[in-house]
């Protein structure tokens, strides 16, 4: 995750950048820009991209366009993107899930994420949050551990399907804690936490708008965050981290172009998001989404995504996770 930390020293590098930014950067765009995102409307990274395409219109005098190309988990998205001419008039608002989650626990994509697309700016990141039922006896990370381990398999954790971001998530935890869950995958989040809240099920790590809710409401009881940091929408909730070093299990989006596309580009989008990132009307709007805005340089970005890919890979080759 970006730490809020650091956003102040992104903004920086982007100020300076932006004296320095080639006059072809500055002439982009002259027409239309394409923003697709590889999901149906409504959902939450069509949401930030739509808010997002309002505010770079404001900035780039053009409209963007957003375009939503759903399917095959977004793989039809992104395809459409990899072999778009790279000259900055197609844009992609991609996830944790096309760019790092897919890839790894799926063969044979038409594209390769980290050599077909090229890395502009991390929009957001979501906080996960690991919830339990009221009956499981643990009211913190370190007291679901030592259950976990005084009763190893006997607690089972839902997820929204096999192979997805919420399922690797508790193999994480688990690989991380040397502790035994049984996995219990479901056709979609809804299902999922329909039967935690039924206590079919014990546990699960799922978006914190999703579960908070239920916190709040005592049908649930949240454990912690999967941040290397607390969230500031739920302070009072420790991270994971503070009990599991180096834990980290959150979602993302960010914003892509097609390999090629040239790097001064890359860097006006990095640059012109920074500046969005600074009002406190969007951040606001971010926040009642669940996401908190963390903008980075395309190569702080490029190196995120190529270190979360691989993160993914190892937990999907330690757990033995396949895909039908």
């Amino acid at each position: 995750m970006i730490s809020r930390r650091i956003v102040p020293i992104v903004l920086a590098t982007a100020f300076t950048l932006a004296i320095h930014t080639p006059v072809c950067a500055q002439a982009w765009p002259a027409k239309p820009v394409r923003y697709v995102v590889p999901f149906p409307p409504a959902g939450a990274t069509d949401a930030i991209a739509r808010i997002l395409a309002t505010e770079f219109s404001k900035l780039w005098g053009q409209s963007v366009v957003v375009d939503n190309r759903a399917g095959a988990t977004g793989a039809l998205g992104l395809e459409a993107v990899a072999k778009a001419a790279p000259d900055g008039y197609t844009i992609l608002m991609g996830t944790a899930t096309t760019h790092a989650v897919s890839p790894a626990v799926t063969v044979n994509l038409p594209y390769d994420t980290l050599r077909d697309f090229a890395p502009a700016t991390l929009v957001a990141t979501f906080p996960n949050m690991l919830v339990v039922h009221p009956s499981v006896p643990a009211r913190t990370v370190t007291e679901l551990i030592a259950y976990l381990k005084a009763n190893p398999g006997k607690l089972t954790f839902a997820s929204s399907g096999t192979g997805g971001s919420v399922h690797l998530a508790g193999e994480l935890f688990k690989i991380m804690t040397g502790t035994e869950m049984l996995h219990v995958p479901y056709k979609g989040s809804g299902p999922a936490l329909n039967d935690l809240l039924a206590g079919h099920v014990n546990l699960e790590f799922d978006n914190m708008v999703t579960v908070f809710p239920h916190v709040q409401a005592g049908r649930l009881r949240a454990l912690g965050v999967a941040g290397l940091e607390r969230s500031p929408s739920a302070p009072d909730v420790p991270a994971i981290a503070e009990t599991v070093p180096g834990f980290e299990a959150n979602s993302w989006v960010g914003t892509f172009a097609p390999a090629h596309t040239p790097v001064e580009i890359l860097r006006r989008i990095s640059i012109d998001f920074a500046h969005i990132a600074q009002g406190d009307e969007f951040r606001q709007r971010l926040l009642a989404l669940g996401a908190i805005a963390a903008p980075t340089t395309p190569e702080a970005f490029g190196e995120f995504v190529r270190k979360d890919n691989e993160r993914w890979r190892q937990v999907v080759k330690a757990a033995h996770i396949k895909v039908d």
